[in-house]
């Protein structure tokens, strides 16, 4: 236990150093982690009912370990998930260390009282916050999400102009874990709904573009819809940017074992900058759909002919009719069930699908929509006319960096009991960048 105590403190300085070296006075710092709610914690995988949070010495200890290792890097925002709502000497005394050392605080349970949920705390040296409001998305998982709008302070006052907007979204938020593949649509659905919720508040405000960082445990790979979702909006893995990975570099680094001992990435800070133009977002939702359609498809070993064939099926000649196309998305599992795609969502599937209108789909339409899963619109948000170019405050990424540091090589240390997840703290540097104003 003391060398693993040594090995532990010597990748905490590590990463602390190579975060530290990334700062100047004009950056700030983002952590993200999950931190293994203790009723979650099995300590005995042949029980699966002995749980950490019956024994208080060590749940107490690890998440006294955990509040040092983040007051000593001391991000400007720290996102935690699987935050144990549920047990008051937990709550008390993250509030009071996190208080005492000057942070803004908001707690958010998961709802049908599941005993964890998300804290996000910012501090206030750095931000005022302006609004926060909390996503509760009453679905299956019961998750939730916090949304806050802030306001950078010093020292970026110094340089404060009143063309210059300094301000921007912050997100927290953990996704359903995919125990079956029926749940990969209701995590696309989370997504699509939290990115819904996000554009709502900028158009309740009248907000212009301002930055979005999105926080939290995914629950899915580089490789996932989540991921393809989120990039064809215009974000930026912000760990893959500091590292100039690719979308295809899916397995340089892990964030993640989970309970079935598999290792993954799937904690990610996205950033969406003002001046990245934006496809509409229900363009995105369908194109998902149709992507996650075809994958279905395939994973049923289907032709682009036999996938064809099975769309067809009564119909009387050689096209896709709308019951063929529901019947076909309900065999896939796509609908049918609660947590399924809605009647409205198939119509406007197939609105999008039906390419000449005339309410049936042709081979070619099928190829070009479905099985190619071409883009459906090639619009993005502000394109118009009616614009003028103001400036705003943006973000550049300087650098990200994973603790343990073994997991940013793929391998997950054997050693290391903090969590079941790695720590991800990525430093931003701000910068002034002009981007489109719609013209009211």
């Amino acid at each position: 236990m003391v060398r693993n105590s040594i090995l532990k403190g010597r990748i905490s300085r590590i990463g602390s150093y190579a975060i530290a070296s990334s700062i100047t006075d004009h950056c700030i710092t983002c952590t993200t982690f999950n931190i293994l709610a203790p009723i979650y914690n099995r300590l005995n995988n042949k029980d699966q009912s002995r749980r950490e949070s019956d024994y208080r010495a060590y749940w107490l200890a690890r998440n006294q370990r955990i509040l040092d290792w983040l007051l000593c890097e001391r991000s400007s925002v720290i996102c935690l998930q699987e935050f144990w709502v549920g047990n008051e000497e937990l709550v008390n005394m993250y509030e009071k260390r996190l208080g005492d050392a000057g942070y803004i605080i908001f707690i958010l349970a998961r709802t049908n009282n599941r005993g964890d949920g998300l804290l996000t705390a910012l501090h206030k040296d750095y931000f005022r916050v302006i609004n926060h409001r909390d996503l509760l998305l009453n679905d299956i998982g019961d998750r939730v999400c916090q949304l806050i709008h802030v306001e950078l302070l010093v020292p970026f006052s110094q340089n404060r102009n009143t063309n210059v907007r300094q301000e921007l979204l912050i997100t927290n938020t953990h996704l359903l874990f995919p125990h079956d593949s029926s749940l990969c649509l209701v995590r696309l659905h989370q997504v699509y709904e939290i990115l819904q919720n996000v554009e709502s508040y900028q158009k309740e405000y009248k907000l212009n573009p301002i930055p979005i960082i999105l926080c939290g445990d995914w629950n899915g790979s580089k490789r996932g819809h989540v991921y393809k979702f989120l990039r064809s909006q215009g974000f930026l893995s912000s760990y893959d940017t500091a590292h100039q990975y690719t979308d295809t570099d899916a397995q340089r680094w892990v964030s993640h074992r989970n309970h079935r001992g598999n290792i993954c990435g799937v904690d990610f800070i996205w950033l969406l900058n003002p001046n990245r133009y934006r496809k509409l977002l229900k363009t995105s939702w369908n194109e998902a759909v149709f992507s996650m359609f075809k994958y279905l498809l395939r994973r049923a070993s289907l032709t682009e002919s036999d996938a064809f064939a099975f769309l067809l099926a009564d119909s009387d000649g050689d096209y896709i009719t709308y019951s063929g196309f529901r019947e076909a998305l309900r065999q896939l599992n796509l609908t049918g069930h609660s947590h399924g795609l809605t009647e409205e969502e198939m119509k406007d599937l197939w609105i999008q699908a039906d390419i000449c209108g005339n309410g049936v789909l042709d081979h070619k339409e099928f190829q070009q929509r479905i099985w190619s899963a071409t883009d459906l619109d090639q619009r993005f948000d502000g394109d118009s006319d009616d614009q003028k170019i103001v400036h705003t405050i943006g973000f550049s990424v300087k650098n990200a960096v994973l603790f343990p540091t073994e997991v940013e090589k793929g391998m997950w240390p054997e050693n290391y009991f903090l969590s079941d997840h790695a720590r991800l703290t990525v430093v931003f540097s701000p910068v002034r960048m002009p981007c489109s104003q719609l013209i009211l």
